[in-house]
């Protein structure tokens, strides 16, 4: 993801320029400066706030308490050392990244609008804490902060240059996090969160990491605020339209992009001041940033860049349409590529247990309403094994239950002789366990090749730290869309592709996993005919390659000719099980699909 592109490099190096000129050039700027302080900070805070609620999806309307946590850290602390309060801006980096951090462990439990709500609360208890502990905080006194040592002919000039370094280290911050592995699964967590568990990403180590360096850049401009104002008391560090500000900026210059809440912040500063001017009083530019939002919402929702790039897409691509899939590509992927690509990561050993899969004893109940009763099979090492049943039958729940999409009511799951019932999912995904849907869930505003990079086999610092195009994740997902017949549709988006095509994406998506077993949902529903026994040669290939297999699909002929061991389940529970050729003329199973009516004799014409 190349998050600068070279064409505005010229034009960005252009303007910093420009900002680190102003002072100099113009002495006597002294109110243009006091303004792109404003403009800075509000920069500052758009973007800090674009790491959580940009990339991930999650919604702070009360972001905005990390810069009072900031101003009232450096002006307790250069109270208490008797220094100024700008140069404790690490201090205030670090004491708000802490406390976001403790934060987020709790808040991160809840989505959508229960977040935005929990979000709000914080900031006003914060307030009702600064306001209450008056021997820390001077309560709704305040504090007066230790004004700078510097001559007063300088102005705001130091806070200038300052909080202009801190917008760079800013923006340098968020460019690294959008190249990086973390940017990767955060944006496939705001895509889709339970997809992004499956396929092996830690959704709450992500989440939480990214909800902390949010307010980094908050607290470090906290610190100097205090001493830039010379005075912090709990309604002006923690008023609620400072966040619903720094929110609009980025709404305005577009959301998870690394410049749009950098241009959003200028503009709502630029706005602020504007209506302060010529408007007068607050209420009056509440009511113009109230309108601006409304406009933003309804006639440009993902912002002034992705609605800029959209239309420049559009037109670049007007008169070319999407390649669609030719089977004889597919053919010739899958018997020409290098198996070695999708093997599995484990290693048939003599030693493992020849039952890759165990379930025991499986109940899911909703309520009232049984899904799966009491439900006990073995899925073989090595093999390819069916789960079939009329719908409603609970094959979909099995699942959930295995992959830990859904916690059991009672039983156990059993992976390589392990038990993972208490498991999370991405755990399950790193131990082997692999998944495709019934309904596709790719991550539609990623690239094909992005859906494929995205997976992780394992969690940690290291991983998410590196590259989002790193070591040989790049060369293995080509080799995985080579073997799947994709290799032309790795730049195009993934919601543009048709559903088949989805289909196939997906499971080269888990195939980047290296799985030790993979259940496949209804693979082939959906899909053209035509391109069946192509997924048929896949599903065989990756068994080849050391991959097991359990299948759910209504396609019977394909079931049929592809498995070794076939489970029926009718009703939650398992009705029968055996070889293809016994299941094939199995009454029972005739009947659990066809309905007892099936035998009643027809009657004479």
């Amino acid at each position: 993801m190349n998050v600068i592109k070279r064409p505005t490099r010229l034009v960005l190096v252009l303007a910093l320029v420009l900002l680190i000129a102003l002072p100099i050039a113009v002495p006597d700027s002294q109110y243009e400066q006091s303004v792109l302080l404003w403009c800075f900070l509000f920069a500052i805070m758009a973007s800090g706030w674009n790491l959580i609620s940009g990339l991930a999806g999650y919604v702070s309307l009360g972001h905005s308490v990390y810069l009072g946590i900031g101003m009232y850290t450096g002006a307790i602390l250069a109270k208490t050392w008797d220094v100024q309060s700008i140069y404790l801006m690490p201090l205030g980096a670090l004491v708000a990244a802490v406390v976001a951090l403790l934060i987020g462990l709790v808040v991160l439990r809840t989505r959508s609008h229960s977040f935005v709500i929990i979000t709000i609360a914080v900031l006003l208890s914060f307030l009702l804490l600064a306001a209450n502990l008056k021997s820390l905080t001077g309560g709704s006194d305040g504090l007066i902060v230790k004004q700078p040592s510097w001559a007063k002919e300088l102005g705001n000039t130091p806070y200038y240059y300052v909080l202009l370094g801190l917008l760079v280290l800013t923006i340098a911050l968020a460019a690294f996090v959008m190249r990086s592995r973390l940017g990767a699964g955060l944006v496939a967590i705001r895509n889709d969160e339970g997809k992004a568990a499956s396929i092996g990403i830690n959704t709450t180590v992500y989440k939480v990491t990214a909800y902390s360096l949010s307010a980094v850049p908050f607290g470090a401009a906290g610190a100097l605020w205090a001493q830039y104002l010379g005075f912090v008391n709990p309604i002006g560090a923690f008023a609620i339209l400072a966040s619903v500000y720094l929110v609009l900026a980025a709404l305005i210059g577009g959301r998870g992009t690394l410049w749009g809440p950098v241009i959003g912040g200028f503009l709502v500063a630029l706005f602020q001041e504007f209506s302060t001017r010529f408007s007068g009083g607050v209420s009056s530019r509440v009511l113009i940033m109230g309108v601006i939002l409304i406009l933003v919402v309804m006639f440009m929702p993902s912002g002034l860049l992705p609605t800029i790039k959209s239309a420049w897409e559009r037109r670049k691509a007007r008169g070319s349409a999407v390649k669609f899939i030719d089977q004889a590509s597919i053919a010739a992927s899958t018997t020409e590529v290098d198996t070695s690509a999708i093997a599995s990561r484990v290693v048939h050993r003599g030693d493992a247990p020849e039952n890759i899969l165990e379930v025991r004893d499986m109940v899911k109940r909703f309520g009232g309403v049984t899904a799966v009763d009491g439900v006990s099979l073995t899925v073989k090492r090595g093999s390819i094994t069916g789960l079939i049943g009329p719908n409603g039958s609970g094959k979909t729940t099995l699942f959930n239950c295995i992959t830990g999409t859904y916690e059991p009511t009672s039983g156990e799951v059993v992976l390589t002789g392990h038990d993972i019932t208490s498991a999370k999912v991405w755990s399950r995904a790193h131990d082997g366990l692999g998944r495709t849907f019934q309904i596709t869930r790719l991550f539609k505003s990623m690239t094909v090749l992005d859906n494929l990079v995205a997976p992780l086999e394992r969690t940690s610092p290291q991983e998410m730290v590196a590259g989002r195009y790193s070591g040989e994740e790049v060369d293995r997902a080509r080799e995985v869309l080579a073997f799947m017949g994709l290799q032309e549709f790795e730049k195009q988006n993934a919601a543009a592709l048709s559903f088949g095509q989805q289909k196939l994406v997906e499971l080269a998506q888990v195939l980047m996993l290296r799985p030790s077993i993979i259940l496949l949902d209804e693979p082939a529903s959906g899909i053209n005919p035509t391109l069946i026994d192509k997924l048929a040669t896949v599903i065989r290939k990756l068994n080849e390659a050391g991959t097991t297999v359990l299948i759910v699909e209504h396609n019977i002929p394909l079931v049929l000719s592809l498995c070794d061991h076939i489970h029926v389940l009718a009703e939650g529970k398992i009705l029968t099980q055996g070889t293809p050729a016994e299941i094939r003329n199995d009454p029972n199973v005739i009947e659990a699909y066809l309905g007892p009516d099936h035998m009643v004799e027809a009657p004479n014409a």
